[in-house]
């Protein structure tokens, strides 16, 4: 089993976890940490924060780390809560674009991308060694995506996911608790989703379980955001307890319309994988954009379910800071 399953995984998400590293550190260095800035910059309605959180996202490759940067400014006041609601329903679609990617023939990209990665970043100009960052890390998580498929056939060879599929829980409940629980032990949910799509590929999985996957592994990315609002203040709190919100009821909302949407899987691409990415994509996109018009109603339902501590501060407006002129 081991030699079979655990080290093949193992090695597999580790590449796959590096390759995320390295994207997130060669954007940052690409966009001379300006992130920040740009977070705190454009977000004072919904609809510039949601562009603010999809792009965000994309450049550092995590809807975690825009999510912790996001609770960050709104501790240290910088940002009120209400302007981060766009922000997370940004990061929720900006999350979709790796998987979408992922969705290519991922074994024709690796070696290449990892090639010319290398070449770029032993290059003098730093911008240049930073996109090569970025092109190799693109290719170690390719490469650690088909390394997890290997464990695919001794699997299913051994009966394990069968014995799961079969122990009398159903399919969609089993999926998406451990959609929950594998994105809340990886703490990326990018992984999981890749996983699944590994793992449908090769009919290690059903189609109604490897949906079931990614409704649970957009509630386990709340983990992380919980973690990070240890010890900071109400309003920062409001932020981990919104984005928890917002992904539950996605899942509530489209639960009981799994095996509908599995029923027409087929039309949205012929490839097994393209079809998880697409229905990721479109789950993420249809729930963002159903609560987008109304995210100043929901932030502030929000704060009377976890009100201020201090009724001095206002909902609508940061304190000042004098680094953040603008926000005056």
């Amino acid at each position: 089993m081991m030699k079979e399953i655990v080290i093949p995984f193992a090695t597999g998400l580790a590449i796959f976890l590096f390759g995320m590293q390295l994207i997130r550190v060669g954007m940052e260095e690409l966009t001379a940490h300006r992130m920040q800035h740009f977070l705190l910059r454009f977000t004072k309605t919904p609809i510039r924060g949601f562009g603010t959180g999809l792009v965000a996202t994309l450049f550092l490759q995590s809807s975690s780390a825009v999510t912790i940067l996001t609770i960050g400014f709104v501790n240290a006041g910088l940002l009120t809560f209400a302007q981060t609601v766009g922000i997370i329903l940004g990061t929720n679609v900006g999350t979709t674009v790796t998987t979408e990617i992922l969705a290519l023939k991922v074994e024709d990209f690796a070696l290449p991308l990892i090639l010319t990665g290398a070449a770029f970043y032993v290059l003098p100009w730093k911008k240049i060694a930073a996109l090569g960052l970025a092109i190799g890390g693109f290719g170690c998580i390719f490469l650690g995506m088909e390394a997890m498929q290997w464990i695919a056939e001794p699997m299913k060879n051994r009966g394990w996911v069968a014995a799961l599929l079969d122990s009398g829980y159903h399919p969609v409940f089993s999926g998406i608790l451990s959609g929950i629980l594998l994105t809340a032990i990886i703490q990326s949910g990018n992984a999981v989703i890749a996983i699944t799509m590994g793992f449908f590929a090769t009919g290690l999985v059903p189609l109604p379980f490897a949906i079931a996957v990614v409704l649970g592994s957009n509630v386990g990315t709340c983990i992380t955001a919980f973690l990070a609002s240890i010890g900071t203040e109400r309003a920062a709190k409001q932020v981990a307890l919104a984005h928890l919100l917002l992904n539950v009821g996605g899942l509530l909302l489209f639960l009981p319309w799994v095996g509908t949407i599995a029923g027409v899987a087929h039309w949205l691409s012929n490839n097994p994988a393209t079809q998880i990415a697409h229905i990721q994509t479109l789950y993420n996109l249809i729930c963002s954009l159903a609560v987008l018009p109304f995210a100043s109603s929901f932030a502030r339902m929000v704060s009377r379910i976890l009100p201020e501590q201090n009724p001095s501060w206002s909902l609508s407006r940061p304190r000042s800071h004098p680094l953040f002129k603008w926000h005056q």
